[in-house]
Order: C-alpha cells, then sequence, then structure tokens
C-alpha cells in the first residue's frame, strides 16, 4: 500500500518511525460529466484571470484569501516547517477506554506502518501495551494542512489509526428529537425486544452494496443495447396506526423470513383486539347453550325414568288384579262343591 504521509509515533521518550497508508478504499462508481445534447466530456480547466489563459497543475499552488482579498501565498515549505510537534509526528497525549470515545468524532481510518527494522521492536512494544491494557491512545498530528485529533487502536498485528473530529466540531442534537410527550408501554418494548431477538447478528462480511451491483447491471445492460432492469413496484405503503399491529407483523415477517415456524412466535402476546371483545359474548353464550342442553337432556331423563316407573306400577296392579280375580274364582268352584 502507498504512503501517504512519513513521520513518526512519539510515546513518551520513545520514537517509532512509521508510514501513514489508508486502511479504506471507495468502491463506488463514478461518473462523467457529458452535455445531454452529444454526449461531449464537460471539462473544468484551470484558468488564470490576470493572464486570461489556462495554466498547468505544475503551476498552482496555495494561497489564503484576507479578508479585504488580498491573497497570501503559503508554500509546502512554510506547512512543513510549522513550528509544533506534529508537524511530522503522531504525538500520543492520552491512554483512554474506548467505550470514551463518542463514534460521532470518527472520521477516516488509517494503518500505522513500522517503517525500517529499528522500528519493529517500539512499534511491537507500544502494540501490546495497547493490547494488555485494553484502552486506546489518544494522539495529536497534522495532516493536509491542518492539526488533527487521532485515536490509535490494534486490529490483528496492526496498529490503525482512527481520524477525529475535534470535540467542538460535533454539533449538539438539538431540536432533533420529538418535542412531543409519547408514552411507550410495556407490550410495545416487549414486541421491540422479540423484533430485535429475531433479527439478531449479522455478519458484517455477509452485506455488500446492492446499489453499485444495480448501478453495474444498468451500465452493461446499456452497453450492449439492451433495456436496463426495471425497479419493481414498490409496496403499497400507508400510515401506520396501529404500532403493536406494525411490530407483530415485522416480527412474524422476520421469522418467515429465517424459515422459522409460525408457531415458533407464541410468545408474543398481543393487545385485546376489539374483534376478541366481540367475541367473548359468543363464547358466553356458547356455555349458556351447553349448560340449558344440559338442563334439558337431565329433565328429558327424569321424564323417562317417571314414565318407566309408572309403566311398572301399572303392570304390577294389572297383575295384582289378575291374581285377585284367579283367588276368587277358586274359592267360588269350592264353595259350590261343598254345597
Amino acid at each position: 500500500m502507498r504512503s501517504i504521509w512519513n513521520g513518526a509515533i512519539s510515546f513518551g521518550l520513545v520514537s517509532i518511525p512509521i508510514k501513514l497508508v489508508n486502511a479504506t478504499e471507495s468502491h463506488s462508481i463514478s461518473f462523467r460529466q457529458i452535455h445531454t445534447e452529444d454526449g461531449g466530456r464537460i471539462r473544468y480547466r484551470k484558468f488564470c484571470e490576470l493572464e486570461e489563459r489556462e495554466v498547468t497543475q505544475g503551476e498552482i499552488g496555495k494561497g489564503y484569501e484576507d479578508a479585504d482579498g488580498t491573497i497570501i501565498p503559503i508554500t509546502d515549505e512554510d506547512l512543513s516547517s510549522l513550528p509544533i510537534p506534529t508537524a511530522k509526528t503522531i504525538e500520543i497525549v492520552a491512554f483512554v477506554p474506548a467505550d470514551r470515545i463518542d463514534p460521532l468524532q470518527m472520521d477516516a481510518a488509517y494503518y500505522l506502518q513500522a517503517s525500517g527494522a529499528p522500528a519493529a521492536k517500539p512499534y511491537t512494544l507500544l502494540r501490546e501495551a495497547l493490547k494488555r491494557s485494553n484502552k486506546v491512545a489518544i494522539a495529536k498530528f497534522a495532516l493536509r494542512g491542518r492539526e488533527r485529533l487521532g485515536m490509535l487502536r490494534v486490529v490483528g498485528d496492526a496498529i490503525a489509526m482512527h481520524g477525529l473530529l475535534w470535540p467542538d466540531e460535533v454539533r449538539a442534537p438539538e431540536g432533533v428529537a420529538p418535542d412531543t410527550n409519547v408514552t411507550v408501554r410495556d407490550k410495545e418494548l416487549d414486541l421491540a425486544d422479540a423484533l430485535m431477538d429475531t433479527l439478531g447478528e449479522v455478519d458484517l462480511e455477509d452485506l455488500h452494496d446492492e446499489y453499485r451491483e444495480a448501478v453495474e447491471e444498468v451500465i452493461a445492460a446499456k452497453a450492449a443495447g439492451e433495456t436496463p432492469p426495471q425497479a419493481p413496484e414498490p409496496a403499497a405503503g400507508g400510515k401506520v396506526l396501529d404500532l403493536m399491529a406494525a411490530l407483530e407483523n415485522s416480527v412474524r415477517a422476520a421469522r418467515e423470513s429465517r424459515g422459522e415456524e409460525a408457531g415458533d412466535h407464541a410468545e408474543v402476546q398481543p393487545l385485546p383486539q376489539r374483534k376478541t371483545s366481540r367475541a367473548a359474548p359468543k363464547q358466553t353464550g356458547g356455555k349458556k347453550s351447553t349448560s340449558t342442553a344440559k338442563k334439558t337432556a337431565a329433565k328429558k331423563t327424569a321424564a323417562a325414568k317417571k314414565t318407566t316407573a309408572k309403566s311398572a306400577q301399572g303392570t304390577k296392579k294389572t297383575a295384582a288384579k289378575s291374581t285377585a280375580k284367579k283367588t276368587t274364582a277358586k274359592k267360588s268352584t269350592s264353595r259350590k262343591r261343598s254345597a
């Protein structure tokens, strides 16, 4: 990797010669400006106002415009010989826990590469000291015409430096948060937690720039004289009136996308809906009808028992009468014979 700055890390009385290289790279697609009528390139030319002619890059320098419009030339030699210790040195000023750094201050990232064999031992010493302390180093350095703040931390076997914005460069979030009083219920928080758990974690290596891929497809199609792919119709959106329903649907959709079964979200307890409250009387009515059916069945059974008892009693009475008649007949026959 090509270095963009050469200097040293000042670690107390220890000096570590290093090279500064970019730790990131941009993969975004760049476009040229063209004349829409004929496709001609649009170029910006370096033009001197005094001589009224185009100048080359080698003729261009830096200058500071004063309040009265006067231009004060500033050369690279002027900037490289500034009377500050950070002109060619990354000066470590403190070691702090990593959570003391506000992510809003994070800027560009660089790798610090040891410059030559003599730098290997102090470079390794600083790296291992950062590892064992679980801290990061706060440093000051000068780059591209200004002094900057940096944070040094260990990445693998290397030391990385994140440029930091100065604290007064981070704006306060005034007027950003909602200015209305909103009450969040526990059940809403439970559903939000369930959604967070369902989405879970992600391996950042699996994420990629879909926008860039889509642009590349458009470019390839137009280069081949084909029709570029069309964007799908956006889903019909509407105003979310029921936050609970939106959260429930989000949890359900997230779990379905992960291949989980519908029963896996049984632990999510939704708020009672109006349909449920209307269905309650029907359920109660069902209980009443069941009770009524039981009572009717009981009555029928009792009536059947009474009918059976009456029939039995009638049968017994008929049998008794028949027996009595037979007895009387026998007595009459016996009296006649005696006479």
